[in-house]
């Protein structure tokens, strides 16, 4: 540039020249111009590409650091859960070693017994088959041979009196199991059970802590949507009602969004969807557009919202005007909707057993989050049922 400008200054000083000569140095000074211009916008156009270059390296490393920490959270948990398996395993083991060494001392006992039993039978068996022979032969049996019997009732008695002894010696029910012992360590494993059960999915009580109680805003309810007097509930009606114009008021949208918008933190709701046929609910900013037939205006179609949507007997997750099917066909009746900030992500749950249906990863948000419900219309009276935010009774919220 500056060659340009002292050859621009050299022209104008110069003497009075032809006018050919004027013309071809102009020329050649606007090709110089032109030039350094285009040296100047390569020069700028290298400078981008290195800077998207260095941000896409940024960005490539940044993957791989959450994929390693993502890779050794997983195995620090797995670590865990085999742990507690191994705990309880090896408590298994005590507990059944406990019981087989008590089994074992029962079974003997009672094998002593059955043995006693069992040789008082061959006494008796024995003596059977002597009177037995002695009956045959009494005719020709000489006096010896009768001496055995000589006194049978005296022999019957002592007998009976070692029979009666045996049996009172080998009572069954005075042989068993501490059955006590057993019901108490059954009401122990059952106690865990429950303790385990209140405590599994581990997600739920953890989600749950995030819980933040909301309530819907009237004042930016369609005109065809009953909201309670208690601002947790929206249902549909066919009569369009007269409510004030306002700015903030979804006007073809069948959209409510909540009083409460988040900045910060970690947020959950549950919403209950029971005996429905079609439903949206989701997440937005309050520029969400509201007024007129524009798509933007409907859930998850543009970038200002976040939703999941029932519709037929399928689920899609929308954002930016993208859907998402989702490999579910059951028909849920209650979902969750978690927000975080810290990890700029806004995940779908089927809150009874804690199920991941989607997960949107925003980054960052720019605006706050307001939670936002479509209950949908009534369609002959078979998607009637209100939808309603189940808020928690204590709830709390994450404000790291």
């Amino acid at each position: 540039m500056v060659d340009s400008i002292f050859f621009l200054h050299k022209l104008i000083s110069c003497g009075p020249c032809d006018e050919v000569s004027f013309y071809m140095n102009l020329a050649f000074y606007s090709i110089q111009i032109q030039i350094e211009t285009l040296e100047k916008h390569h020069e700028c156009l290298k400078r981008q590409r290195d800077a998207v270059k260095y941000r896409l390296k940024k960005l490539a490393a940044r993957q791989s650091e959450i994929t390693k920490k993502s890779s050794v959270i997983r195995e620090k948990i797995i670590r865990k859960y085999r742990e507690i398996q191994a705990a309880l395993d090896e408590d298994l083991r005590i507990t059944l070693s406990h019981l087989e060494m008590e089994e074992r001392a029962a079974v003997s006992a009672l094998d002593g017994l059955m043995e006693r039993n069992c040789s008082l039978i061959q006494e008796i068996e024995q003596d059977l088959a002597r009177l037995t022979v002695a009956i045959m032969a009494q005719s020709d049996t000489e006096h010896d041979t009768m001496s055995f019997f000589s006194f049978p009732e005296q022999r019957d008695t002592e007998t009976v009196d070692r029979v009666m002894d045996l049996l009172n010696r080998t009572d069954p029910s005075s042989v068993s199991l501490d059955e006590v012992k057993a019901d108490q360590i059954l009401s122990l494993t059952h106690n865990m059970l429950l303790f385990i059960s209140s405590q599994t999915p581990l997600i739920r009580k953890l989600t749950h802590s995030y819980s933040s109680e909301v309530y819907l805003d009237p004042e930016t309810s369609h005109p065809k949507l009953i909201i309670s007097p208690q601002g947790d509930s929206a249902t549909y009606t066919d009569t369009w009602q007269q409510l004030p114009d306002l700015p903030g008021r979804f006007d073809t949208t069948l959209n409510v969004i909540s009083v409460q918008g988040f900045s910060c933190g970690r947020h959950y709701w549950e919403i209950d969807v029971s005996g429905k046929t079609y439903w949206e609910l989701g997440v937005t900013y309050p520029s969400i557009p509201r007024k007129g037939n524009t798509e933007d205006c409907w859930l998850g179609r543009g970038v200002e919202s976040w939703c999941v949507e029932f519709f037929d007997g399928e689920y899609t997750a929308w954002h930016g005007g993208l859907p998402h099917q989702l490999p579910f066909t059951k028909r849920f009746s209650r979902i969750g909707v978690l927000c975080s900030f810290p990890a700029g992500l806004v995940t779908f749950l089927e809150a009874e057993n804690m199920t991941p249906l989607f997960s949107f990863c925003a980054g960052t948000f720019s605006e706050c989050l307001h939670l936002a419900v479509c209950p949908g219309h009534d369609h002959k009276g078979t998607n009637a049922n209100p939808i309603v935010i189940c808020n928690a009774s204590s709830p709390t919220s994450d404000q790291e």
